[in-house]
């Protein structure tokens, strides 16, 4: 190519370089316009184990993001938001603040569903859409409240999909989309939008060293939160516990090879209808922070707690097939006596 063809290319490359730019960002600018309305924070309040003993429980402030999907007031987040809350509220951006419950939650694939007590007067709910259709270069945007601030816009692209335990033989695969987009704390529950403004995840997590966005975050697919959440009768335990096993098992007499150490239970859920204890006593057990002397579920409906890690898809599908006025069963292990809570399933 001569220096001459060079030249003459130049003028054409920088005038449709000056079209492409502001054509996109107008793109982006409209498709924000359109949705914004529906993304919201999600503040949580929940108590505590006091910090030492003879000290009393705190109460501990919470904060996500979420959006609005549907007319009636259903509003998607991230499981770790609200898991334990004992009260959330959502704050739209219009400066609406509006009590919500927690009526789903899928804490392997951090995803949870919450109900508002009223929907706004001028609700505007959002599409979810079709994962599947997202391809990794695809563009994609997050709106949410990082550090609190709400209305923050990132854009990026899809970098990755990533099945959880893919080798696993799971009937309900859970699939993350891994984005570029800048996603700090706060962003957690946040949208993860196509331009066509419809919802094809819900911000999980980042890996950084320096705990700021180094532009590698996870969404949690929408199919993956449309399967568990939406096309099901969806189901909140309220629990946060831990896996115990092998010597640890031993340690506290478990009766049986694993169980699941009840860390938090939230208030008016069903960890806390059937009378669940939670843990007490902070302790470090091999660098780890744990609360001790909470019961210790063995099984739930006859289907005991296995050792094999995050596998609770038998327990959960037997709590899936519940009907309200059915009960649920849960066997303990309480101050070194196996103990059974029962409770009754809510229409």
């Amino acid at each position: 190519m001569t220096m001459r063809f060079r030249l003459a290319l130049l003028p054409i490359f920088l005038i449709l370089t000056a079209v492409w730019t502001p054509c996109h960002g107008q793109q982006l600018r409209e498709a924000f316009s359109k949705v914004r309305q529906s993304v919201v924070i999600v503040r949580t309040k929940q108590v505590e184990a006091a910090p030492a003993p003879g000290q009393v429980m705190s109460v501990v402030d919470g904060l996500g993001s979420g959006v609005l999907i549907s007319k009636d007031g259903k509003v998607l987040t991230a499981a770790h938001v609200v898991q334990t809350a004992d009260v959330a509220w959502v704050e739209f951006p219009d400066g609406q603040v509006i009590e919500a419950h927690v009526i789903g939650s899928d804490v392997r694939a951090d995803v949870a569903l919450l109900k508002l007590d009223h929907p706004p007067a001028n609700a505007t709910p959002v599409p979810v859409g079709d994962s599947d259709k997202v391809e990794v270069g695809d563009q994609i945007f997050v709106i949410g409240a990082p550090y609190g601030i709400g209305e923050t816009l990132s854009a990026g692209h899809v970098s990755g999909r990533r099945q959880l335990n893919k080798e696993a033989q799971s009937l309900t695969g859970v699939e993350f989309l891994q984005t570029d987009a800048a996603v700090n704390s706060g962003n957690s529950g946040s949208p993860v939008f196509t331009m066509g403004g419809e919802v094809v995840g819900i911000v999980s997590s980042i890996m950084s060293r320096s705990g700021g966005s180094e532009g590698l975050a996870f969404a949690t697919a929408s199919n993956t939160a449309k399967r568990l959440l939406l096309e099901q009768r969806p189901f909140w335990s309220g629990i946060d516990g831990l896996l115990v096993t092998g010597d640890m098992a031993k340690a506290i007499n478990l009766p049986q090879p694993a169980g699941v150490l009840i860390q938090r239970i939230a208030g008016d859920s069903i960890a806390s209808n059937l009378g669940l204890q939670p843990g007490t006593l902070r302790a470090q057990v091999e660098g780890a922070d744990l609360l001790l002397g909470g019961d210790v579920v063995l099984n739930v409906n006859g289907i005991p707690v296995t050792e094999n890690d995050g596998n609770y898809e038998p327990i959960l599908n037997s709590i899936g097939a519940l009907k309200p006025g059915d009960n649920l069963v849960v066997r303990v292990f309480r101050q070194g006596q196996v103990v059974k809570l029962s409770t009754r399933i809510q229409p």
